[in-house]
């Protein structure tokens, strides 16, 4: 039997920062062809980039998908643990989730409970690439998904989503002794990004506010060079569709500069299931781009996303062996429901 704990340090022990799944994806594909071998499912590694591959694997007709994905964020660095916590990269944001799935996975099979499948993709952290090519192609006739993301292991009423937007201003060089005689691209940066943040942002009475990171500014040639170019990355957290917002953000920047959405992924809102506890995420997930395409989602898994995509990233071990049971409780919860 799979032991989560060991399988957990497996998993994070591989690096797999976005754009390198390849090896993890090896690991998984032959735990899931063990899995399919003993308990008769069907493995497959569905290309979406080369050597950037979705694994899915199924058992009978099935009706509900466990899924997450397999990249993380960088730096890698190696598992660790002491008597409470898994450490590493990829510990709670998602190998543990991992994990407890497949472990889940396989005493649900042992109990002769089939009609699941997993799913794992690539490339949430970036742009959600693996989740949005496995909307376009899903397969079965799947009726619930359960993703996985660090919930501390409630269930989510719903997560927030995100915008990547992009400003360039464009302005003319001059010596810096003659700024009459430029054009400042970061005057008009700066004049942009302060109309920003005085617009009122949305409010959700489930997600709460919309918030804005301005998270990357660059521009300018030298000190004494009035600069010709600058440009700032932004990320806001929705709790919509992002309509009113980025029509609101264009028209503050008319005239200054050239604002280019670079991603959007909207808000989403979740169901809940009796006897589970529940929160609200703050984060994105690869909920949206799935498109319904695989069935009514939930979200939920082990670890906190307050850790995730730190040096201090960890896993409790408590919460990861509680994932296992209440991953199989959910599984069955959702086939109970096929068959009402």
């Amino acid at each position: 039997m799979l032991n989560p704990i060991e399988l957990t340090r497996r998993l994070v022990d591989v690096e797999s920062i976005t754009g390198n799944e390849y090896p993890i994806s090896v690991v998984l594909e032959e735990l899931l062809r063990d899995l399919a071998a003993r308990f008769g499912g069907a493995v497959e590694r569905i290309e979406v980039e080369p050597r950037r591959d979705n694994l899915y694997c199924c058992f009978g007709e099935p009706w509900v998908t466990l899924s997450t994905h397999m990249d993380t964020v960088p730096p890698f660095f190696p598992s660790r643990e002491d008597e409470q916590f898994i450490w590493g990269r990829g510990a709670c944001d998602v190998k543990g989730i991992i994990a407890a799935m497949l472990c889940a996975g396989e005493l649900l099979l042992t109990a002769g409970i089939r009609n699941f499948a997993f799913l794992f993709v690539v490339g949430e952290e970036r742009n959600s690439l693996g989740a949005y090519f496995a909307g376009r192609n899903p397969r079965g006739q799947h009726r619930f998904l359960i993703n996985g993301e660090p919930t501390e292991n409630r269930l989510a009423l719903g997560s927030k989503g995100a915008l990547r937007l992009e400003l360039d201003a464009a302005g003319k060089m001059a010596h810096s002794a003659y700024p009459e005689l430029g054009d400042s691209a970061i005057f008009k940066l700066l004049d942009a990004l302060e109309r920003l943040r005085r617009i009122p942002l949305p409010l959700s009475p489930i997600l709460g506010p919309s918030t804005l990171n301005i998270g990357l500014i660059s521009g300018g040639r030298a000190p004494n060079v009035i600069p010709d170019a600058a440009k700032a990355e932004l990320l806001i957290r929705l709790v919509d569709d992002a309509d009113s917002t980025v029509a609101a953000i264009r028209e503050a920047c008319l005239g200054l500069v050239e604002v280019r959405e670079v991603l959007r992924i909207p808000a989403v809102l979740l169901g809940a299931l009796d006897g589970f506890d529940t929160m609200v995420a703050s984060y994105t997930t690869d909920i949206p781009a799935f498109q319904g395409a695989w069935g009514q989602p939930f979200l939920l898994g082990p670890g906190t996303i307050h850790v995730a995509h730190t040096s201090e990233e960890r896993i409790p071990k408590d919460q990861l062996l509680d994932a296992v049971e209440i991953y199989q409780k959910m599984v069955r919860t959702l086939l109970e429901r096929c068959h009402a």
